[in-house]
């Protein structure tokens, strides 16, 4: 079983930026795509962003693309998400999973994803 550790939420004003960062232990992360996604107070779990086990390809979702960037270092069991431009739509708790089956595509369904991170808040004001 993946252990799952997300860190560098925080409050930001609208406009900044954050860098998200999900540890993973107790796994071939290597293997593994990864996915994050974000929950905002009454809202459902929605994607966010999700890259393949090489990092080689990334999925977005259309809220966010052009302003997060995700990517992932092996080496380190880490993925991250690089976050720009932010907006207070964009705050909510932030959540890292890892995608089901080694050496899968990834996805953007929340069905695909098995373990999941206790989460970060993210808190973007106006």
């Amino acid at each position: 079983q993946v252990q799952l550790v997300e860190s560098g939420g925080g409050l930001v004003q609208a406009g900044g930026s954050l860098r998200l960062s999900c540890a993973a232990s107790g796994r071939t992360f290597s293997s593994y795509a990864m996915g994050w996604f974000r929950q905002a107070p009454g809202k459902e779990r929605a994607f966010v962003a999700a890259i393949s086990w090489s990092g080689s390809i990334t999925y977005y979702a259309d809220s966010v693309k052009g302003r997060f960037t995700i990517s992932r270092d092996n080496a380190k069991n880490t993925v991250y998400l690089q976050m720009n431009s932010l907006k207070p739509e964009d705050t909510a708790v932030y959540y890292c999973a890892v995608r089901r089956g080694g050496y899968k595509p990834p996805s953007t369904d929340r069905a695909d994803f098995g373990s999941w991170g206790q989460g970060t808040q993210v808190t973007v004001s106006s």
